[in-house]
């Protein structure tokens, strides 16, 4: 039988890799400061674009089903995620010129085609059907 201090300790160890070594999915999650986003136009492929908030609770939730999907779903994993800070970007060329009215506002895009948006959306079935957009 295990001494239970033993048995806490080793938890504890657990939890705090993973604080630190983070989900391993391969995702690929870029933070957006400006040049990004030419790259991504011009590759040709679909990516979304994230308007986030540290302190954003429905950003939060919509971060926690974007892992959950792209957990289960390889094609998910694939597209890569624009990561827009709304307190640096909020009010920048990039919001303005799309419109975006809030955080938590996923955008969905190929090339300059915008695909799909939702705001303020966190069911996990609303999420997947904008990124189900993607193979269409």
């Amino acid at each position: 039988m295990i001494p239970r201090r033993h048995l806490l300790a080793g938890l504890a160890g657990i939890s705090a890799l993973g604080l630190f070594a983070g989900p391993s999915l391969g995702l690929e999650v870029i933070d957006y400061t400006g040049p990004e986003l030419e790259s991504l136009t011009q590759s040709g492929t679909p990516y979304l674009i994230d308007f986030y908030a540290t302190w954003c609770v429905t950003c939060a939730a919509q971060q926690r089903v974007l892992d959950a999907l792209q957990a289960e779903n390889a094609a998910y994993r694939a597209i890569p995620i624009l990561r827009v800070d709304w307190d640096t970007y909020g009010n920048g060329e990039l919001a303005r010129n799309m419109t975006i009215p809030r955080r938590s506002t996923l955008v969905l895009m190929r090339g300059t085609t915008e695909l799909g948006r939702l705001v303020a959306e966190t069911g996990k079935d609303r999420i997947a059907e904008l990124l189900d957009l993607a193979s269409s």
